[in-house]
């Protein structure tokens, strides 16, 4: 909860904000965690215009300083239930990092999900396990959530890491 402050008090410095979309995510229980760092030569974030992109997020409980990972293969190391909860907690990732770029959450608009599930090449279930995100998405952003979406399954993904999602964003400010 201190980073979510710490965002709110430096954010409000900026302009005048709504909170609907942070006061929504706190009666869920979450808080916005702070923005993930890019291990490589990349942005986790850009903003062109009204448009931002995302770089692939993993599902880190601490993004910041790169602890608890969930790995494994989905389907055979992790079920389909752990697997759908690390891709909502990639959503809040996302979020955070979409914060850090976006001054009012509540003028943000979800356009496209890329997601991306680590198992084998029999599992068929990805877009159950990137459904995790999506529904996230509109609960928290409602009509606003509503996005364009891949889901796909892969053998691999970075660190061994169980889920990766990117996402991209449109900002309509008033």
């Amino acid at each position: 909860l201190p980073s979510f402050k710490r965002l709110r008090k430096n954010l409000s410095r900026k302009t005048k904000r709504s909170l609907h979309i942070e006061n929504r995510i706190l009666s869920l229980g979450y808080s916005i965690p702070p923005p993930s760092v890019p291990v490589a030569n990349y942005v986790g974030v850009k903003r062109i215009g009204n448009m931002v992109y995302l770089s692939g997020h993993l599902p880190f409980e601490d993004p910041q300083n790169f602890k608890g990972l969930i790995t494994g293969k989905v389907g055979k190391d992790l079920t389909i239930p752990d697997a759908t909860e690390a891709a909502r907690n990639i959503a809040l990732n996302l979020i955070g990092s979409l914060a850090s770029v976006v001054p009012d959450l509540d003028n943000v608009e979800i356009v496209q999900l890329l997601g991306v599930v680590n198992c084998d090449d029999t599992f068929e279930a990805s877009p159950t396990v990137i459904n995790g995100a999506s529904d996230f998405l509109v609960q928290i952003f409602g009509e606003k959530g509503m996005h364009t979406r891949m889901a796909m399954g892969t053998n691999s993904l970075p660190l061994g890491a169980a889920v990766e999602i990117q996402m991209t964003a449109c900002v309509h400010e008033k």
